[in-house]
């Protein structure tokens, strides 16, 4: 029996759904975040009868065929590249982002990635930052005795030495934009990385056209809405309790045709 294997794969759908929803939840607070829906499509078809073909000889076209459906798959998971809201901190290390745009960072291994959780700060050697200790591209150097750090909507980036009336440019931040932000790769810690389907990175300065404005003091909050996942979350419960019941009334008709054959 069909039915078996068809509401098999929709109670793996709904599990899959499940743990992307899970996923959003635990990051409602993380900085940053960008939720994730799961994008489902339906599966090959077994064709009983085709459409549009001549009932018997010289006679009229049939108008609808006989297909039935072999299920549903999953066929991505979609971070959702929506502007969070944004929150005052105080820090002057931390860098906000309105509009479109990502912060660069130098990884481990010297690889260029994204990042739009600006919660910096500076190094012993008073480079900037990530809070994991990646440095910020193109690089910030922060003097010992600057009192003062300002940072304009622009990206320029400029320190208050201690006895001096005149402000020191630090240098220019740049933003990274993509054709597609959702072939972009996430790699945990806030990061994420280039790939084919998100096309290489196009380099601009803040303000520009296209390219975010920098806020100082701010930081982007995640872009989960909880009324919304709660939502998903039900619907997702519903939807597997249903496949679930698909599978036990079609266990209980493949009963009583064996009962009828003893």
């Amino acid at each position: 029996m069909k039915a078996l294997a068809i509401a098999a794969t929709g109670m793996n759908a709904q599990q899959t759904n499940l743990e992307v929803i899970a996923n959003n939840i635990a990051n409602i607070n993380t900085t940053g975040f960008k939720r994730a829906r799961a994008e489902f499509s339906d599966l090959l078809y077994q064709v009983d009868r085709l459409q549009g073909v001549p009932n018997r000889a010289n006679s009229s076209l049939v108008p609808e065929g006989v297909s039935i459906g072999l299920g549903v798959k999953t066929s991505a998971v979609r971070n959702v590249h929506v502007q969070g809201g944004l929150t005052s901190t105080g820090n002057k290390f931390d860098l906000a982002l309105t509009g479109n745009g990502w912060f660069q960072i130098e990884g481990a291994d010297g690889q260029t990635l994204y990042t739009r959780a600006g919660s910096f700060n500076t190094n012993a050697t008073g480079q900037l930052v990530t809070v994991d200790g990646f440095p910020v591209q193109p690089a910030i150097n922060v003097p010992a005795d600057a009192v003062e750090v300002i940072v304009n909507k622009s990206g320029q980036v400029f320190a208050r030495l201690d006895g001096q009336v005149d402000l020191q440019d630090l240098g220019q931040l740049t933003l990274a934009s993509f054709a597609n932000e959702a072939g972009l790769a996430p790699l945990g810690d806030n990061l994420f990385q280039e790939t084919p389907a998100s096309g290489a990175a196009n380099i601009g300065v803040p303000g520009d056209l296209g390219y975010a404005t920098v806020q100082q003091g701010y930081l982007e909050n995640s872009n989960v809405d909880p009324v919304k996942e709660i939502t998903e979350l039900i619907s997702a419960q519903r939807a597997y309790e249903m496949n679930s019941k698909v599978i036990q009334a079609a266990d209980e008709m493949a009963a009583v045709v064996s009962k009828n054959i003893r």
